[in-house]
């Protein structure tokens, strides 16, 4: 080994050494008196901002059983976020405050502007309790709470490949309709994306008008319609399924999917059979099904009992009633006590409280658990069902 390598290896171990020597000659010339910018933390802050307040702009029609919601933030800034995120919303309804997960159906590019606003796109074809709140209270100028970008559901260029293949269901769209919007219209250049979107009924496809759009402005987006209860549609028919997959996907594709659970399970069968790799396969955050009886695992002979939870914040404690077929957080949210959830399926790890006693089933397809975790007894109130009586312990709010 010549004199300068080995002059240079000693260089670079003793990197310490020059900046600990560095930091005490700026010491000895500091001024006595602090200074109280910083400016990391200004742009971490912004970044990633907490909860912020957001005035409806807009809300239209997406479909006849769909509505999109546009917001613009209150103090006039939006953080960054990628195509596929999603937005966490506190709504406070009734006694209870209640979160709420949504994808983003807007583009990064819409949030840069002069008047940065995102949109969510919301299905509400069912009585479920927040959707109807939603479309039923929420009107234009009201100022909702939030927070964003969360979840791990997006393009990334050291990890994927250019050719992007989304298979959709309902309301999964969202998500796509902003990657689609940032390919044509943004910095999501490179990519071409195939959109292969299920739905029941041609004159219910949510953001239909808009994905066409969006098609005939950009040749590297491409949108494929799949019918299952229309006879008189002319496009495909049916459910997706491997051979639909395999008929409108390019070589090394990327897979992302967003929808309902039965969906998720049939579609990871078959990119299975199609050969398709684990890192090629991408799934959004699931909404846990309203029927716990539908996860793997979960053990029946619990269905329909009714257990006590005894929930300690600190120093006080409450006991609440909880069904087995009601999540840990939703028996804390109907109790009203306040629990911090953003994912709602065990994968953010905001609601992340400790097991004390009892014993509880967890979704077996959100567990973000770390393994140390487990062992010592931690869970999340949102993808965890009490199958006895319960002694908990949450952070306090």
């Amino acid at each position: 080994m010549s004199k300068i390598k080995v002059e240079g290896f000693f260089q670079d171990i003793g990197g310490a050494g020059r900046v600990t020597k560095l930091r005490r000659e700026k010491h000895k010339d500091a001024s006595d008196i602090p200074n109280p910018k910083d400016p990391i933390r200004e742009l971490a802050d912004r970044l990633h901002p907490g909860e912020i307040e957001l005035r409806v702009a807009d809300i239209r029609n997406a479909s006849p059983t769909a509505k999109t919601f546009r917001f613009e933030p209150v103090d006039g800034h939006l953080p960054v976020f990628q195509p596929g995120q999603y937005a966490s919303f506190r709504l406070n309804i009734g006694n209870s405050v209640l979160t709420r997960p949504y994808s983003i159906s807007s583009a990064p590019y819409e949030a840069r502007g002069e008047h940065p606003y995102f949109e969510i796109t919301v299905r509400c074809n069912r009585p479920y309790f927040v959707p109807s709140w939603l479309f039923e209270n929420v009107k234009v100028g009201d100022v909702l709470k939030g927070s964003l970008p969360f979840g791990n559901f997006y393009y990334e260029p050291l990890r994927d490949t250019k050719n992007l293949v989304a298979l959709a269901g309902g309301s999964g769209i969202a998500p796509f309709h902003s990657m689609a919007k940032e390919i044509a219209y943004g910095k999501m250049k490179g990519c071409n994306l195939t959109v292969l979107y299920g739905s029941m009924k041609s004159d219910d496809i949510i953001l239909q008008q808009e994905l066409k759009i969006i098609e005939k402005d950009c040749p590297d987006v491409k949108v494929v319609h799949v019918l299952s209860d229309d006879e008189a549609w002319n496009g495909e028919k049916g459910f997706l399924s491997g051979n639909l997959i395999r008929k409108y996907s390019g070589e090394d594709s990327t897979y992302f999917f967003c929808g309902p659970l039965p969906m998720a399970q049939l579609m990871e069968k078959e990119l299975q059979s199609l050969g398709v790799p684990k890192r090629r396969f991408r799934c959004d955050v699931l909404n846990n099904p309203a029927n716990v009886t539908a996860l793997p695992g979960y053990p029946k002979e619990h269905e329909g009992k009714t257990y006590k939870i005894t929930v300690r914040r600190g120093i006080e404690a409450d006991t609440i009633t909880a069904s087995s077929s009601e999540s840990v957080a939703v028996a804390l949210e109907r109790a009203e006590i306040p629990v911090d959830t953003h994912c709602r399926n065990g994968e953010c790890g905001y609601c992340r409280g400790q097991l004390l006693t009892g014993e509880i089933f967890v979704s077996p397809i959100g567990d973000g658990r770390r393994q140390m975790d487990k062992e010592m007894g931690w869970f999340h109130p949102c993808a965890s069902w009490p199958l006895s009586d319960l002694e908990i312990k949450i952070p306090i709010l």
